[in-house]
């Protein structure tokens, strides 16, 4: 103080300011740390024009003001010194100790302001203006508050609980290092870290050179920790280091597998081999944990020699210690040439015996990893893989290959270079257990903590079956698999839209979806027009659907051209399911598609997909998912008109036409009654008959199918349509019996046409119509069979016996027979109506019997008809009972089928006219065909009973008929006559009938039996 008191208040003010200033500019350049050293420069800086105004204002020279100036001038040295001492420290040792350097920076920077304040209150003959502004610099350094940044303190706290928790393997020192590296700028480059880790060794050699204890424990744990980092390693020392040992092994036998550890090598408190060998005041040699924990439970003698201890310190044995570790290092190259011996052998259990070997050691230290990969055993255990039939030792060589990379990059890349990832791959297909080594051993060559090796993940994206393999494990019943399967499969997809075609190739979509979903605009072009060239059954189109694949393509759709073309085409190809109908109509996709179909500035090629895809939406669900995203059902009418629109646009080609045809079938069949109005409101129905005379033959089918559900309700003027050329059509498509629904509408559509018109019949029999629907009947399937029936009828009528001879020569009657046999209950009724017209013939076609002969010759005569009382059989006359059909007939009353029972009555009656009731009524009784027509009275339709009642009437006229029959036919006719108010002229017909039965016949008597 007495040499202070001597230089002039101005003098000293003039020092300090210059103190001040080249601190500041100091404390800018610092490496580390930047932004609280900023902090300390700026508020010197702020301080620095505070000092040259009390320059100028002269200050009383006092006590107080020299020792405030003396307080400010040491705080300031303490800055420069804290900033001298980290400007050029090792920039590792800088990281680590991040928090003690800014807790340092806080202090010097609130002791700064605090000795400012005192300053200001010794000088209170100062301006106000500076005095004020002193007090502000004063107030917020005393309340600065300084943080390392947050990334640092991660990384630090990281080291921290990997030190605490004596983490030293290679992946955890590898992730330290490149995460400081990088938080400092340095290159992860062997000779930028070794230079970081010399530095670092310094640093730990001046902290014991001032007994820093603490300080040097700790940054000799941080270099030992980063030492193992695969940056940090001399290669050629581990090798040089490796032969040495390998030399002094190779005075052992080659049976030897370890080496005896030396009495002295052994901790007389835990008897066994020490690590960390420290030695007491008497000479004793423990190891370090187990004594202190004997210090810890209060004894205070030798463990070894019972003397009472003097003092409690421990000096590290260093040289029994590296004695020890150079025994340990001889046991490890011992089993390491034990193992390779048993690898080479060929022998299973010799070569298991040797993975577990070479896991032991590498478990008791990861130095054997780099040994292992020097005696070369890693390409001798990869070719254990795909030669061993063992299934457990392919396992255990996956596992230890996977011990042997796990967090070595070195190692990793000597298994990628020697093939192995080929190998890995197929073990991935092999079953549970192995799958399970191999995604694992994979699993850790493609990645290192946070990083991935980009190189191997390229290799592996190279062979053809490895993404297929991994798919095929993400449904594995190891959960584990599945999860680092799915982890890898994302990682390759990664920015590679070949890999993710290949993933959807296999049936994982989730990457293209997500690309779908969220990826530039062009990708999503790409997946979109992937889809539709992938070979997709139902299961992949389903899962597709339900991944999230149709919300992203509405989303494209509404896009420019190229996306709409990409985006319609795929949503086309995705409709065959059922879920993806419910999908597309809930993300609103249906009004924007039928939005395009109905502008004139949409290209053909949107038009067509979006035809393509009214088409699947309405296939075998009809109007269902014509909705819109709320669900409500668009205007029917609106789409019909537009698709009838588009038939009739020339421009359109039969591509794009197809769709709307079936588009308007598939609308018709849900909703005929407003389909119906809609197109006869276009003019629908002439456009699509004008079909029939498009040049493309498909078209015409579609048009084909489309009228002929249009004909079942309403088939009125359809025969108008119907001109040559047309009809031509029509017959055309009866001879093609490969499509049996286009046959089916051709044979519908004949059908329809009005049977009166005799022209009409000439021009079908000039087509040559009748044998093709006789193929049709022998070959067809129900419905078209049902279709000819009701066509021939115009071919039977009794007024032109001709016409009914020309279809009865072409075997029509046979068929007709067998179709009351086996044929359906609309089919069965349409072929007994068409016998009961040919039978109406069959008197008039009868040839009466005559008798030839001559005197020389015996008569010849000729059975007749027991119906018909002459000649008869099927071809000439038609005959019913010659064709076998009455025992059918009756047979179909038995069945209680309203349209068969009617149309078989009727046939019946055609056997009963004037002069035949009592031949009839024979023949019928001896066919059982009485009891099931009095039968229809109890079970039968008015119309039914009616026409059973017409012909018991007839033949009950004959006595032994009405005696025979009286008392089963009595009860339902007197049902039906006491009841003729209810049932009218039914009930009145009864009364006659039951009038038949108590009287004698007209006629004479006849033989029933």
């Amino acid at each position: 103080m007495p040499l202070l008191e001597l230089i002039p208040i101005g003098t000293i003010l003039a020092l300090l300011t210059d103190q001040v200033l080249q601190t500041a500019t100091a404390a800018k350049d610092v490496l580390i740390e930047k932004e609280s050293f900023k902090a300390l420069s700026k508020y010197l800086y702020d301080i620095e024009p505070v000092l040259k105004q009390l320059q100028l204002h002269e200050l009383n020279d006092t006590q107080a003001v020299r020792q405030a100036l003396e307080f400010l001038k040491e705080d300031v040295k303490k800055a420069k010194d804290i900033v001298d001492k980290y400007k050029n420290r090792a920039r590792f040792y800088l990281l680590v100790r991040c928090r003690n350097i800014v807790r340092e920076i806080q202090d010097v920077t609130r002791d700064i302001g605090r000795s400012l304040g005192a300053l200001s209150l010794a000088s209170t003959e100062v301006l106000s203006d500076l005095s004020e502004r002193m007090n502000r610099i004063h107030g917020e350094m005393q309340k600065a508050e300084f943080e390392a940044s947050q990334a640092q303190i991660r990384i630090v706290e990281k080291l921290d609980q990997g030190l605490r928790e004596r983490k030293s393997d290679q992946t955890f020192a590898n992730h330290m290092l490149e995460e400081i590296a990088k938080a400092v700028g340095v290159p992860i480059e062997p000779s930028e870290i070794s230079e970081e880790l010399a530095s670092l060794k310094r640093e730990k050699e001046e902290a014991a050179a001032r007994k820093e204890r603490a300080e040097e424990i700790f940054l000799e744990q941080v270099i030992e920790l980063l030492s193992h980092a695969d940056a940090a390693v001399d290669q050629e020392e581990i090798k040089h280091h490796y032969q040495r040992r390998v030399q002094t092994i190779e005075n052992y036998a080659p049976q030897d597998e370890s080496i005896k550890p030396l009495n002295s090598f052994m901790c007389p408190i835990t008897r066994t081999v020490m690590v960390d060998p420290v030695s007491l005041c008497t000479g004793t040699t423990c190891e370090r944990a187990a004594i202190e924990t004997w210090f810890e439970f209060g004894h205070a003698i030798d463990p070894e020699t019972h003397q009472i201890l003097e003092e409690f310190s421990l000096r590290s044995n260093i040289g029994l210690r590296q004695s020890i570790e150079e025994w340990r290092e001889l046991n490890y190259c011992l089993k390491i040439r034990s193992a390779k011996g048993k690898l080479q052998s060929g022998d299973d259990s010799a070569c298991a015996n040797a993975l577990d070997q070479l896991q032991d050691v590498i478990k008791e230290n990861p130095i054997c990893k780099d040994w292992i990969a020097l005696e070369g055993l890693i390409d001798i255990i990869l070719l254990t893989v795909p030669s061993s039939h063992d299934r457990d030792l392919k396992k255990k060589a996956l596992a230890t290959l996977t011990v042997i990379v796990e967090g070595h990059a070195k190692n990793k890349e000597k298994v990628v270079e020697a093939g192995g990832l080929d190998h890995i791959v197929i073990c991935l297909g092999r079953g549970p257990d192995i799958s399970r080594a191999a995604i694992e051993l994979l699993f850790e060559l493609l990645h290192d903590g946070s990083r991935w090796y980009k190189s191997t993940c390229k290799k592996l994206k190279q062979l053809k079956s490895s993404i297929l393999f991994l798919v095929m494990l993400l449904n594995n019943e190891v959960r584990e698999s599945a999860e680092k399967s799915e982890v890898i499969l994302w990682k390759l997809c990664e920015d590679d839209d070949d890999t993710i075609l290949s993933a959807a190739a296999s049936s994982w979509y989730k990457p293209l979806i997500d690309r779908l979903s969220h990826g530039p605009e062009s990708s999503r072009i790409y997946m979109a027009r992937s889809i539709v060239k992938m070979e997709l059954i139902d299961q992949n189109i389903r899962l597709l659907g339900d991944e999230g694949a149709i919300h992203p393509l509405v989303e494209l759709a509404s896009g420019n051209l190229e996306a709409k073309d990409s985006a319609f085409s795929a949503l086309a190809k995705l409709l065959s399911s059922r879920d993806n109908k419910r999908l597309i109509a809930v993300a609103g996709g249906v009004p924007l598609v039928i939005e395009q179909i109905s502008s004139l500035r949409v290209p053909s090629i949107i038009v067509g997909e979006c035809c393509e895809i009214l088409e699947n939406l309405t296939s075998d669900d009809g109007i269902e998912f014509l909705v819109d995203a709320n669900g409500m059902h668009l205007a029917l009418e609106a789409i019909i008109t537009n698709l009838i629109a588009m038939l009739q646009n020339s421009h359109y080609s039969p591509n794009i036409l197809k769709p709307v045809l079936l588009t308007l079938l598939n609308i018709y069949k849900s909703d005929q009654v407003i389909s119906q109005k809609a197109i006869a409101a276009a003019n629908g129905v002439s456009v699509i008959f004008s079909l029939l005379e498009d040049r493309d033959r498909k078209m015409q089918e579609l048009a084909l199918k489309l009228i002929y559900h249009l004909s079942q309700h309403e088939p009125d003027g359809i025969t108008s349509f119907l001109l040559d050329k047309r009809l031509e059509t029509v017959v055309d498509f009866l001879e093609d019996g490969t499509q049996c629904d286009v046959q089916t509408a051709a044979t519908g559509l004949l059908a329809c046409l009005q049977s009166s018109e005799a022209a009409l019949n000439e021009r079908l029999i000039q087509l040559n119509v009748l044998p093709l629907l006789m193929s049709i009947l022998n070959t067809s399937n129900t419905e078209a069979k049902e279709n000819v029936l009701r066509a021939l009828i115009r071919f039977v009528d009794p007024s032109d016996v001709e016409m009914q001879r020309r279809v009865v020569k072409l075997g029509a009657y046979p068929l007709f027979v067998s179709i009351l046999k086996s044929g359906s209950l609309t089919a069965k009724a349409r072929a007994a109506a068409l016998i009961s017209k040919l039978s109406s013939s069959s008197f008039t076609l009868t040839v009466a019997p005559v008798t030839t002969g001559c005197w020389c010759f015996r008569a010849v005569s000729f059975p007749a008809c027991e119906v018909h009382g002459g000649i008869c059989d099927v071809t000439s006359s038609f005959c019913l009972l010659k064709a076998q059909a009455l025992p059918e007939l009756i047979r179909l009353l038995k069945e209680h089928e309203d349209a068969t029972t009617y149309e078989s009555l009727h046939a019946m009656g055609t056997l009963i006219q004037d002069g035949s009731s009592c031949r009839v009524a024979k023949v019928l009784h001896e066919a059982g065909g009485i009891n099931p027509i009095v039968d229809i009275l109890s079970w039968g339709t008015p119309t039914l009973k009616e026409e059973a009642l017409v012909i018991l009437e007839k033949l009950f006229q004959y006595r032994e008929v009405a005696d025979f029959y009286r008392a089963v036919a009595k009860i339902p006719l007197i049902g039906l006559s006491t009841k003729s108010n209810e049932n009218g002229h039914l009930g009145r017909r009864a009364a006659q009938v039951l009038l038949e039965l108590d009287r004698y016949s007209k006629s004479s008597s006849m033989p029933l039996t």
